[in-house]
């Protein structure tokens, strides 16, 4: 059934979400990201202790596609 939509104001949509006005079956956000981080970076909780005297992060991709949104 259709519907009907009287006046709208949008004032902002953000990157990562929908708008829709009117009828709509499915809707599917999609993103995707790639993170670098070296040794140790996601590390949490109280006195954690982490030493790394010659660490590197390797951020070269050559085929630049890891896992494709489709």
């Amino acid at each position: 059934m259709p519907a009907i939509v009287g006046a709208v104001k949008v004032n902002s949509i953000s990157a990562s979400s929908i708008f829709n006005i009117g009828d709509v079956y499915s809707m599917n956000p999609d993103s995707s990201a790639k993170t670098y981080a070296g040794g140790g970076s996601f590390n949490t909780g109280d006195g954690i202790r982490v030493n790394l005297n010659h660490s590197n992060t390797y951020v070269y991709d050559k085929d630049k596609i890891d896992q494709p949104v489709t």
